[in-house]
């Protein structure tokens, strides 16, 4: 009789067991979530290293917000583009030149991308004649400077954008910025797209 009774009714020792238990389930589940939330409202064990060498463009803003109208494209692809809202000096040309190369690095990818120049200022006759002659695949858009220097965010001087298909700025990189590290960077965006 007392094993027929046991088994109905848990003894202390089986409540106890069963109470621990269903604790340690609901640990499992719900603490790591509000580990998660603590790390990320705390900041706590974030790790401080990134994937990337540009500077990340995380507002969805587009070419628009530089300044800059392009036309609707029926083919979208990546682009290097590089801004002088100020004239295309030695700075901005050389920026130009590794956009080229760059794409050029990309070797079976470069149909992905392009490569295209914002300036906010005519360009002197023989660069624009070099450029002409030598990038034939540049596109060439206008740069509004009044829109560009409106948007105190943004950096004086030529810099060179990574922008995706659908023409959102995804990362920034001034004029000392190294060619391998942006075609890295741009590789890197090519492998994970799922557009362009």
């Amino acid at each position: 009789m007392n094993t027929m009774s046991s088994g109905i009714h848990p003894s202390h020792s089986q409540r106890r067991r069963g109470r621990l238990q269903l604790l340690l389930i609901v640990a499992v589940v719900l603490g790591p979530m509000l580990l998660a939330s603590a790390m990320y409202r705390f900041g706590f064990w974030v790790p401080e290293s990134r994937s990337y060498d540009g500077v990340l463009i995380a507002t969805g803003e587009g070419r628009d917000a530089l300044g800059i109208t392009a036309p609707v494209t029926s083919e979208p692809r990546w682009e290097l583009l590089v801004t002088a809202p100020h004239g295309c000096a030695e700075a901005c040309q050389d920026l130009v030149y590794l956009a080229r190369q760059i794409n050029i690095g990309l070797a079976r990818e470069a149909g992905r991308a392009g490569h295209a120049l914002a300036v906010g200022a005519a360009l002197e006759d023989a660069y624009e004649q070099r450029l002409t002659r030598e990038y034939p695949q540049l596109k060439r858009y206008t740069l509004d400077p009044a829109v560009y220097d409106a948007n105190a965010a943004l950096p004086r001087g030529a810099q060179l954008w990574i922008v995706d298909p659908l023409g959102n700025l995804v990362l920034r990189y001034d004029e000392h910025a190294k060619g391998k590290a942006i075609l890295d960077d741009l590789k890197h965006l090519l492998k994970i797209s799922q557009i362009g």
